[in-house]
């Protein structure tokens, strides 16, 4: 992990080298393209990765004052490669002074340890991204007027904060590819991680691409709530295997969310695009409000493939459950009585014959005399 102190140092440039001081090397390379401001001649070029591009300014009608609005263009690129680098440093950092910490007090195994990881990274980005949505959707008007997910379509104008929020989304699910190499994932584990990072990624981009940063926003509000409450409870079962009552509140949330995401994705491309007032695809104009790509959104088979890792997530936790019950009860049942026709021949075995003869010995020794 980057900042973590070795007493054998690798070979430089080995497979172990870049594993243990990656977060020192792109550090410096955050540092470098932060020296380009002090410079005229650099200045330009670093601002383009570091602060946000294409403002626009427009004025409103009923006030005075101009309003700084951003659209996306090309060189959002270098903003999210900057904003990248932000995200492998905070990784490490996280990893190296609260997981690892926490990793060592817990004694887990392997498997374990790597969920462990995986759960407490996600949490604590899940929490932030919820905050920050929650923040951005108090002020706009989706509260009290849903219709202003499709009203205005295309939304080629979006404020700082917006903009913002999409720039470190993108860059925080790409800068989870090279974690995979950095973070030594099991080779078992990268499949399903890589699925679902790549999922990540293409609905982000294709919502802030396609000018749907509106829905883009709503929807991932609840579902970061949702993954939020999952993870937390995942910690919370790894520290003590007794605490899974979050996981049945994951399960209530996992299913309203799910039904929330169809139900505004139904209205939007169903209902709402549909009738607006700009039909037909225009690159220039932002506009791609054409039945071609609003029956492939709504086609796009995610939340059915949700609901069935959700259902096989819900079926194995079943029979874990029945598995450790029956155990318990074959642990805690009382011993069965043994037959009296068991004992005498236990007896019979061992050398003493017990006789039916139920008369005191005092009698049987009186008839013997």
């Amino acid at each position: 992990m980057g900042f973590r102190k070795k007493n054998k140092s690798p070979p430089v440039l080995s497979h172990e080298f870049v594993i243990q001081n990656h977060a020192d090397m792109v550090s410096c390379v955050a540092m470098i393209i932060l020296l380009g401001l002090m410079f005229e001649v650099t200045a330009k070029f670093a601002i383009m990765f570091i602060t946000v591009q294409y403002n626009v300014t427009q004025s409103v009608d009923e006030r005075a004052e101009q309003v700084n609005l951003y659209q996306y263009g090309p060189k959002d690129i270098a903003t999210v490669f900057f904003y990248l680098l932000i995200a492998v440093i905070l990784h490490a950092l996280i990893q190296e002074y609260i997981l690892d910490k926490m990793n060592r007090r817990l004694h887990l195994s392997k498997t374990k340890h790597s969920k462990f990881n995986e759960s407490g990274q996600l949490a604590a980005f899940y929490l932030l991204s919820f905050i920050w949505g929650c923040s951005i959707l108090t002020a706009e008007e989706f509260a009290t007027n849903p219709t202003f997910l499709w009203e205005g379509y295309p939304h080629t104008h979006m404020v700082f904060q917006v903009k913002f929020f999409y720039i470190c989304q993108i860059a925080y699910w790409l800068h989870a590819l090279p974690e995979l190499y950095f973070q030594k994932v099991r080779k078992e584990d990268i499949p399903r991680q890589l699925y679902y990072i790549c999922l990540y990624v293409f609905h982000i981009t294709g919502a802030y691409i396609l000018n749907l940063h509106r829905l883009g926003l709503v929807l991932l509000v609840p579902h970061y709530l949702v993954e939020l409450l999952f993870h937390a409870s995942r910690l919370f079962y790894f520290s003590d295997e007794n605490k899974q009552k979050g996981f049945t509140l994951w399960a209530l949330l996992f299913v309203i969310a799910r039904l929330l995401t169809l139900t505004l994705s139904v209205l939007t491309f169903g209902f709402g695009l549909p009738r607006a007032e700009n039909q037909g695809f225009s690159l220039a104009k932002g506009n791609f409000n054409v039945l071609t790509i609003r029956q492939v959104i709504k086609k796009t088979p995610v939340i059915a493939w949700m609901m069935w890792k959700f259902i096989n997530f819900q079926l194995k936790k079943w029979r874990e459950h029945s598995q450790s019950q029956a155990s318990k009860k074959k642990a805690f049942s009382p011993k069965s009585k043994p037959h009296k026709k068991d004992l005498a021949r236990v007896g019979s075995a061992n050398g003493v014959v017990k006789s039916d003869d139920k008369t005191s010995p005092r009698e049987r020794k009186a008839k013997a005399s």
